[in-house]
Protein backbone atom coordinates (compact mmCIF):
# COMPACT_ATOMS: atom_id res chain seq x y z
CA UNK A 1 0.00 0.00 0.00
CA UNK A 2 1.46 3.69 -0.92
CA UNK A 3 -0.45 6.89 0.14
CA UNK A 4 -0.55 9.52 -1.18
CA UNK A 5 -0.99 13.14 0.84
CA UNK A 6 -2.82 15.78 -1.03
CA UNK A 7 -3.02 19.24 -0.02
CA UNK A 8 -2.81 23.11 -1.71
CA UNK A 9 0.60 23.92 -0.27
CA UNK A 10 -0.53 27.05 1.40
CA UNK A 11 0.25 26.14 5.44
CA UNK A 12 2.43 24.80 7.94
CA UNK A 13 1.16 21.25 8.14
CA UNK A 14 2.99 19.51 11.24
CA UNK A 15 0.76 16.47 10.24
CA UNK A 16 2.34 15.19 7.47
CA UNK A 17 5.55 14.71 8.72
CA UNK A 18 3.66 13.14 11.59
CA UNK A 19 1.86 10.76 9.25
CA UNK A 20 5.11 10.08 7.28
CA UNK A 21 7.16 9.35 9.87
CA UNK A 22 4.25 6.90 11.41
CA UNK A 23 3.62 4.97 8.19
CA UNK A 24 7.44 4.37 7.66
CA UNK A 25 7.86 2.74 10.71
CA UNK A 26 5.46 -0.08 9.74
CA UNK A 27 7.06 -0.05 6.09
CA UNK A 28 4.18 2.02 3.89
CA UNK A 29 5.20 4.26 1.47
CA UNK A 30 4.07 7.83 1.76
CA UNK A 31 4.39 11.01 -1.21
CA UNK A 32 3.21 14.38 -0.56
CA UNK A 33 2.24 15.90 -4.03
CA UNK A 34 -0.33 19.21 -4.71
CA UNK A 35 -3.84 19.03 -5.94
CA UNK A 36 -3.58 17.84 -9.41
CA UNK A 37 -0.75 15.74 -8.85
CA UNK A 38 -2.10 13.09 -7.30
CA UNK A 39 -2.53 10.46 -10.62
CA UNK A 40 0.97 10.70 -11.39
CA UNK A 41 1.61 9.55 -7.31
CA UNK A 42 1.54 5.79 -8.02
CA UNK A 43 -0.54 5.70 -4.74
CA UNK A 44 -3.24 3.37 -3.58
CA UNK A 45 -4.75 6.06 -0.83
CA UNK A 46 -5.71 9.76 -1.93
CA UNK A 47 -5.66 11.19 1.65
CA UNK A 48 -6.68 14.51 0.83
CA UNK A 49 -6.11 17.64 3.37
CA UNK A 50 -9.64 19.54 2.14
CA UNK A 51 -9.93 22.90 1.08
CA UNK A 52 -12.82 23.15 -1.54
CA UNK A 53 -11.05 20.33 -4.42
CA UNK A 54 -12.98 18.13 -6.63
CA UNK A 55 -10.07 15.64 -6.78
CA UNK A 56 -9.87 12.04 -8.68
CA UNK A 57 -11.24 8.82 -7.83
CA UNK A 58 -9.57 6.45 -9.90
CA UNK A 59 -10.99 3.53 -7.96
CA UNK A 60 -8.62 4.49 -5.36
CA UNK A 61 -9.54 5.04 -1.92
CA UNK A 62 -10.24 8.49 -0.99
CA UNK A 63 -10.04 9.77 2.76
CA UNK A 64 -10.97 13.57 3.06
CA UNK A 65 -9.20 15.56 6.55
CA UNK A 66 -10.48 18.76 7.63
CA UNK A 67 -8.21 20.36 10.23
CA UNK A 68 -9.75 23.51 10.44
CA UNK A 69 -12.85 25.60 10.24
CA UNK A 70 -12.35 28.34 7.60
CA UNK A 71 -12.08 31.68 8.37
CA UNK A 72 -13.12 35.24 7.58
CA UNK A 73 -14.18 36.93 5.33
CA UNK A 74 -17.11 34.68 4.37
CA UNK A 75 -16.18 31.62 6.52
CA UNK A 76 -19.80 30.12 7.00
CA UNK A 77 -19.89 30.50 2.91
CA UNK A 78 -17.00 29.00 2.50
CA UNK A 79 -17.66 25.54 4.67
CA UNK A 80 -20.96 25.60 3.08
CA UNK A 81 -19.46 25.18 -0.22
CA UNK A 82 -16.78 22.78 1.08
CA UNK A 83 -19.72 20.62 2.49
CA UNK A 84 -21.78 20.70 -1.20
CA UNK A 85 -19.01 21.11 -3.57
CA UNK A 86 -16.07 18.25 -2.64
CA UNK A 87 -17.05 14.68 -3.58
CA UNK A 88 -17.73 11.85 -1.02
CA UNK A 89 -14.63 10.44 0.08
CA UNK A 90 -14.40 6.50 2.00
CA UNK A 91 -13.37 7.87 4.95
CA UNK A 92 -13.49 11.98 6.57
CA UNK A 93 -11.45 12.90 9.59
CA UNK A 94 -11.91 16.20 11.32
CA UNK A 95 -9.89 17.80 13.54
CA UNK A 96 -12.69 17.59 16.38
CA UNK A 97 -16.41 17.99 17.01
CA UNK A 98 -16.63 21.88 16.01
CA UNK A 99 -14.83 21.39 12.72
CA UNK A 100 -17.32 18.63 11.81
CA UNK A 101 -19.81 20.90 13.09
CA UNK A 102 -19.04 23.53 10.91
CA UNK A 103 -18.44 21.68 7.76
CA UNK A 104 -21.81 19.96 8.24
CA UNK A 105 -21.56 17.07 6.14
CA UNK A 106 -24.79 15.34 5.73
CA UNK A 107 -24.51 11.71 5.12
CA UNK A 108 -23.68 8.33 6.53
CA UNK A 109 -19.89 8.81 5.32
CA UNK A 110 -17.62 7.13 8.35
CA UNK A 111 -15.46 9.43 9.98
CA UNK A 112 -13.11 10.48 12.96
CA UNK A 113 -11.64 13.18 15.08
CA UNK A 114 -7.84 13.31 14.54
CA UNK A 115 -6.43 16.62 16.74
CA UNK A 116 -3.32 18.06 16.62
CA UNK A 117 -0.17 16.56 18.70
CA UNK A 118 3.53 17.20 19.34
CA UNK A 119 6.53 15.02 18.45
CA UNK A 120 9.37 14.23 20.88
CA UNK A 121 11.25 17.14 19.86
CA UNK A 122 9.59 19.45 21.99
CA UNK A 123 10.41 18.55 25.41
CA UNK A 124 12.05 20.55 28.74
CA UNK A 125 15.60 21.95 28.22
CA UNK A 126 16.45 23.80 31.42
CA UNK A 127 20.11 23.80 30.13
CA UNK A 128 19.08 26.27 27.63
CA UNK A 129 19.89 29.79 27.75
CA UNK A 130 17.30 32.39 27.76
CA UNK A 131 18.13 35.19 24.96
CA UNK A 132 14.44 36.82 24.70
CA UNK A 133 12.16 37.51 27.11
CA UNK A 134 9.39 36.26 25.34
CA UNK A 135 8.35 34.29 22.53
CA UNK A 136 5.29 34.34 20.00
CA UNK A 137 5.04 31.23 17.44
CA UNK A 138 1.85 30.69 14.99
CA UNK A 139 0.22 32.96 12.80
CA UNK A 140 0.51 37.02 12.72
CA UNK A 141 -2.04 37.31 10.51
CA UNK A 142 -4.19 40.53 11.01
CA UNK A 143 -6.89 38.83 11.83
CA UNK A 144 -6.13 37.69 15.09
CA UNK A 145 -5.13 41.68 15.81
CA UNK A 146 -1.56 41.09 17.02
CA UNK A 147 -0.41 44.72 16.96
CA UNK A 148 -2.77 45.17 20.40
CA UNK A 149 -0.09 42.54 22.20
CA UNK A 150 3.19 44.66 20.43
CA UNK A 151 1.92 47.86 21.82
CA UNK A 152 3.01 46.55 25.00
CA UNK A 153 6.49 46.03 24.01
CA UNK A 154 6.73 49.43 21.87
CA UNK A 155 5.36 52.07 24.20
CA UNK A 156 3.82 50.23 27.24
CA UNK A 157 4.68 47.97 30.40
CA UNK A 158 7.19 45.65 28.28
CA UNK A 159 8.80 48.04 26.75
CA UNK A 160 12.15 47.09 27.81
CA UNK A 161 11.77 43.77 27.34
CA UNK A 162 12.52 41.44 24.15
CA UNK A 163 10.07 39.44 22.42
CA UNK A 164 10.70 36.91 19.54
CA UNK A 165 7.73 36.16 17.11
CA UNK A 166 7.82 33.15 14.68
CA UNK A 167 5.40 33.23 11.95
CA UNK A 168 4.58 34.23 8.36
CA UNK A 169 2.63 37.63 7.33
CA UNK A 170 5.11 39.18 9.40
CA UNK A 171 6.19 41.73 6.78
CA UNK A 172 3.73 44.26 7.55
CA UNK A 173 3.86 43.89 11.39
CA UNK A 174 8.26 44.19 10.66
CA UNK A 175 7.61 47.68 9.34
CA UNK A 176 5.19 48.83 11.68
CA UNK A 177 7.42 48.23 14.44
CA UNK A 178 10.89 48.56 12.91
CA UNK A 179 11.85 51.05 15.33
CA UNK A 180 11.49 48.50 18.25
CA UNK A 181 14.72 46.88 18.68
CA UNK A 182 13.17 44.92 20.92
CA UNK A 183 10.70 42.93 19.25
CA UNK A 184 12.71 40.54 16.78
CA UNK A 185 11.27 39.21 13.94
CA UNK A 186 12.38 36.01 12.28
CA UNK A 187 9.83 35.27 9.89
CA UNK A 188 8.29 30.62 9.62
CA UNK A 189 11.04 28.68 11.24
CA UNK A 190 11.04 25.35 10.58
CA UNK A 191 9.68 22.50 12.45
CA UNK A 192 13.72 21.66 13.10
CA UNK A 193 13.91 25.08 14.25
CA UNK A 194 11.73 25.67 16.44
CA UNK A 195 12.07 23.42 19.64
CA UNK A 196 15.22 25.61 20.01
CA UNK A 197 13.93 29.05 19.76
CA UNK A 198 11.17 28.08 21.98
CA UNK A 199 13.79 26.58 24.90
CA UNK A 200 15.45 30.51 24.46
CA UNK A 201 12.66 32.21 25.85
CA UNK A 202 11.51 32.77 29.35
CA UNK A 203 7.62 33.30 28.90
CA UNK A 204 5.54 31.86 25.61
CA UNK A 205 2.48 33.96 24.37
CA UNK A 206 -0.80 32.17 23.27
CA UNK A 207 -2.72 35.11 21.72
CA UNK A 208 -5.70 33.96 19.92
CA UNK A 209 -9.01 35.59 19.40
CA UNK A 210 -11.66 35.11 21.35
CA UNK A 211 -14.12 34.18 18.46
CA UNK A 212 -14.66 31.81 15.89
CA UNK A 213 -13.04 29.88 14.39
CA UNK A 214 -10.32 30.27 16.14
CA UNK A 215 -11.56 30.07 19.75
CA UNK A 216 -12.81 26.62 19.21
CA UNK A 217 -9.59 25.12 17.45
CA UNK A 218 -6.27 23.13 18.81
CA UNK A 219 -3.43 25.80 19.15
CA UNK A 220 -0.77 23.52 18.07
CA UNK A 221 1.82 25.92 19.35
CA UNK A 222 0.17 26.01 22.90
CA UNK A 223 0.76 22.11 22.54
CA UNK A 224 4.14 22.96 22.13
CA UNK A 225 4.97 25.37 24.48
CA UNK A 226 3.40 23.24 27.18
CA UNK A 227 5.76 20.14 25.91
CA UNK A 228 8.75 22.08 26.94
CA UNK A 229 7.21 23.28 29.94
CA UNK A 230 7.74 27.27 28.79
CA UNK A 231 5.39 29.21 31.28
CA UNK A 232 2.49 30.32 29.35
CA UNK A 233 1.02 33.31 29.16
CA UNK A 234 -2.55 33.46 26.98
CA UNK A 235 -5.60 35.01 26.39
CA UNK A 236 -8.55 33.38 27.85
CA UNK A 237 -10.68 31.26 25.57
CA UNK A 238 -13.38 28.25 24.48
CA UNK A 239 -10.67 25.79 23.93
CA UNK A 240 -7.86 26.38 26.40
CA UNK A 241 -10.87 26.77 29.35
CA UNK A 242 -12.49 23.09 27.87
CA UNK A 243 -8.15 22.08 27.82
CA UNK A 244 -7.51 23.10 31.34
CA UNK A 245 -10.51 21.31 32.82
CA UNK A 246 -9.54 18.46 31.53
CA UNK A 247 -5.41 17.86 31.57
CA UNK A 248 -4.55 20.44 34.04
CA UNK A 249 -2.01 23.88 34.15
CA UNK A 250 -1.62 26.97 34.96
CA UNK A 251 -1.43 29.85 32.83
CA UNK A 252 -1.29 33.58 33.44
CA UNK A 253 -4.81 34.61 31.47
CA UNK A 254 -4.48 38.24 30.27
CA UNK A 255 -7.39 40.69 30.59
CA UNK A 256 -8.87 41.67 27.30
CA UNK A 257 -7.03 45.53 27.65
CA UNK A 258 -3.64 43.85 28.33
CA UNK A 259 -3.50 45.94 31.77
CA UNK A 260 -2.54 42.89 33.90
CA UNK A 261 0.81 41.94 31.88
CA UNK A 262 4.01 43.88 33.33
CA UNK A 263 6.80 41.90 34.20
CA UNK A 264 6.18 41.77 38.26
CA UNK A 265 3.27 39.97 37.54
CA UNK A 266 3.86 37.53 34.65
CA UNK A 267 6.94 36.26 37.43
CA UNK A 268 4.74 36.02 40.49
CA UNK A 269 2.54 33.86 39.20
CA UNK A 270 2.52 30.19 39.92
CA UNK A 271 2.63 28.45 36.78
CA UNK A 272 2.15 24.48 36.51
CA UNK A 273 2.37 22.18 33.51
CA UNK A 274 -0.73 19.81 32.36
CA UNK A 275 -0.45 16.44 31.27
CA UNK A 276 0.36 16.14 27.81
CA UNK A 277 1.34 12.39 27.70
CA UNK A 278 -2.08 11.69 25.43
CA UNK A 279 -0.92 14.42 23.39
CA UNK A 280 2.02 13.11 21.37
CA UNK A 281 1.56 12.27 17.32
CA UNK A 282 1.17 8.39 17.51
CA UNK A 283 -1.59 8.50 20.26
CA UNK A 284 -3.32 11.31 18.17
CA UNK A 285 -2.98 8.90 14.77
CA UNK A 286 -3.86 5.49 16.55
CA UNK A 287 -7.24 7.04 18.50
CA UNK A 288 -8.78 8.66 15.33
CA UNK A 289 -10.08 5.99 13.96
CA UNK A 290 -8.27 5.98 10.18
CA UNK A 291 -5.97 3.04 10.94
CA UNK A 292 -9.14 0.55 11.34
CA UNK A 293 -10.10 1.91 8.12
CA UNK A 294 -7.46 1.62 6.52
CA UNK A 295 -6.87 -2.63 7.91
CA UNK A 296 -10.54 -3.20 6.62
CA UNK A 297 -9.29 -1.72 3.01
CA UNK A 298 -6.11 -3.70 2.72
CA UNK A 299 -6.24 -6.65 4.74
CA UNK A 300 -2.62 -7.61 4.37
CA UNK A 301 -1.29 -4.45 6.34
CA UNK A 302 -1.62 -3.84 10.15
CA UNK A 303 -0.50 -1.17 12.76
Amino acid sequence: MKIAFIHPKRAFLPELDAYQSFFHSKNIQTVVCKYGEESASGADVYWYIMGIYPGAAGGKRIIHEYISASVPPFRRQKDFLKSRLNPRPHFRLYLNEYVQGEISHRDEIPFGYRDMGISDDFSPNPAAEKKYDFIYAGSLAPERNPETLLRVFQQGALKNRTILLLGREYERLARGFSACNNIIFRGPASRQEIPGYLSQARFAINFIPDREPFNAQTSTKFLEYAAMHIPIISTRYFWLSQFQERYGGEYFFLKDDLSNLSWGRINSFQYKFPDMRSWHWEQQIRSCGVLEYLQNAFPEISF
